[in-house]
């Protein structure tokens, strides 16, 4: 999808009992996972899975951080998704033609699609999700995707066609997007709607319970039009501390998770019943100055903190080699990366004199620089819950304080610090991720006109050099001439530095053995998720007749 999803992590131990309604754990003992020979796909099982942070709305068109992203995924399908070669490949549109120099697209949508309360998926609902996405009183930062489309229409109830008023080269992915039900949304504001807690949607599983802090419940759509899944139900647990998480997952009591990196290393006779996987994540971990702030509005300045920073005290004190450092706002698996761009040295020295350049000087002698009768004195906020987060920012601190800057650290419970923090562009720094989309086009992050509450723009950048690159990128079809705008853009974030660009981690998730089916791509693990099952004799829950 097209959504890039801020980045976090959430968990918190639930029994069985509390999170499954109607449910029970088999009390059979469980066969020896070599013992089972029967590889089968079969329907049947609860596969739990985990998250640091509570989802916020259940909409594709407002999900802006990773946990709703997840579940909006689940219930909710695009025109078009990527397959395991991240190729795009039809998804609610059987197929498309792109016509007049990319002018136009006409999708042919899939006969017998219905909405999760039976309502069929027609045309109609295309051009309602588009009347959303560019209703400026609705809180989606996507908008900006479809600001170059001229007009929708449905030239019948299985047949829409997009014109834009210029050549838009993201437009396929584009329509990505989860599409939301028109019957549903009609009867109220979208922003507060109901359904952005009960979602309706066609995806492969259907939305059961939201119970927030707690747990988040989906069951199988036995009528997808895919095939339904071969899990009864999914179980997203919310446990808002990673080492919490991994106990539950030593007890056998999660599926699946997000391993840090000590924890992907230790433990190997445990790991014997999950599997672990390792692949370079798309995506990276940065600080992020807020630019209206007085002490960052000095190039000087966000450059300085930049050379006060040893990285590699993070690469390998803290991802344990497990990634590497990062230069720019393209992780090094994009094609739109500059391997030319060089990282940040670290050289304390030259951030001094860049410091006292920008009239930063420790008058008083106290250790501490000030400028104007104030001490260079900042707070970074990070999320609760990710301890990768929390020591590169104990790391930053220290760092930090050699050059005369004192920097204190705030962590903060998820949901605060996504809607009364980052949207409201009430912070001085932050610590935090972007999980991108596999098109390099960061308009919606990066441009001036994104900028202000519930945007992606939250550090508050603008620079017009940029902001044109940006538009002539998304409107360039030549792969050659969009890569060298792209190296542009790449160059100009790591000297301009609205960001430190601090690491591309890699992705280390692992899953319970007694799943099958897990087929690793590039476009990760999870590609095939409809598909993953577990042989009856593996199986560890079952429904109760209500």
């Amino acid at each position: 999808m097209k959504n890039a999803f801020l980045r976090f992590a959430t968990l918190a131990p639930i029994p069985c009992s509390l999170f499954l309604i109607g449910c029970h754990q088999d009390k059979l003992p469980q066969p020896a996972l070599d013992a089972v020979a029967d590889n089968a796909p079969v329907h049947g099982d609860v596969f739990v899975e985990s998250t640091i942070g509570d989802a916020s709305r259940l909409n594709p068109l407002l999900a802006t951080d990773s946990t709703s992203g997840a579940i909006c995924n689940y219930v909710f399908n695009g025109l078009v998704k990527y397959d395991k070669d991240l190729r795009l490949v039809g998804d609610l549109a059987k197929s498309w033609e792109i016509r007049r120099g990319g002018l136009e697209i006409l999708f042919h949508l899939r006969p017998g699609v219905r909405w999760h309360d039976g309502q069929p998926f027609t045309s109609r609902d295309v051009l309602f999700t588009y009347s959303v996405l560019v209703d400026t009183n609705v809180a989606t930062p996507f908008g900006a995707d479809f600001a170059d489309v001229r007009r929708v229409e449905a030239v019948d109830g299985l047949t829409v066609r997009v014109l834009y008023r210029r050549p838009f080269a993201p437009a396929l992915e584009s329509w990505g997007m989860g599409m939301i039900p028109e019957h549903i949304f009609l009867t109220g504001p979208v922003n507060g709607h109901p359904a952005n807690r009960r979602p309706v949607g066609t995806g492969p599983f259907k939305f059961v319970e939201w119970k927030a802090d707690e747990k988040i419940i989906l069951e199988a759509n036995l009528d997808y039009f895919e095939g339904r899944p071969h899990f009864d139900r999914v179980v997203t647990r919310i446990i808002p501390d990673s080492s919490v998480e991994f106990l539950e997952l030593r007890s056998e009591s999660i599926d699946s998770m997000g391993l840090t990196p000590d924890q992907y290393q230790a433990y190997p006779e445990f790991f014997r019943r999950y599997n672990k996987f390792r692949y370079p994540a798309f995506s990276y971990t940065f600080l992020a100055f807020n630019m209206n702030h007085p002490f960052f509005k000095d190039v000087r300045v966000r450059r300085a903190l930049g050379l006060a920073l040893d990285k590699r005290d993070i690469i390998q004190g803290v991802l344990l080699g497990f990634g590497r450092p990062a230069t720019g706002p393209f992780p090094p698996s994009s094609w739109a990366f500059d391997p030319t761009v060089p990282d940040t040295p670290y050289d304390p020295d030259r951030a001094r004199a860049l410091l006292a350049e920008a009239g930063w000087k420790d008058a008083d002698g106290d250790g501490t620089l000030e400028k104007d009768a104030r001490p260079f004195h900042f707070t970074v906020i990070t999320n609760q819950g990710n301890k990768l987060r929390e020591l590169t920012a104990t790391i930053l601190q220290a760092h930090l304080a050699r050059v005369g800057v004192k920097m204190d650290i705030r962590i903060l419970e998820w949901s605060s610090f996504l809607h009364n923090y980052v949207d409201k562009n009430n912070f001085d720094a932050l610590v935090l991720g972007w999980n991108l989309s596999r098109d390099p086009d960061q308009y919606v992050i990066w441009h001036s006109s994104q900028r202000g509450p519930g945007k992606y723009n939250f550090a508050g950048y603008a620079n017009p050099v940029a902001d044109k690159l940006w538009e002539e990128a998304r409107r360039t079809f030549d792969l050659v001439e969009r890569r060298r705008l792209y190296h542009k853009l790449h160059r100009i974030l790591n000297e301009d530095a609205p960001y430190l660009f601090l690491y591309y981690p890699e992705s280390l998730p692992t899953v319970h053995k007694r799943v099958q089916g897990v087929q690793p791509a590039p476009a990760g693990i999870g590609w095939n998720f409809r598909e993953w099952f577990v042989p009856r004799a593996l199986q560890k829950y079952r429904l109760a007749a209500n």
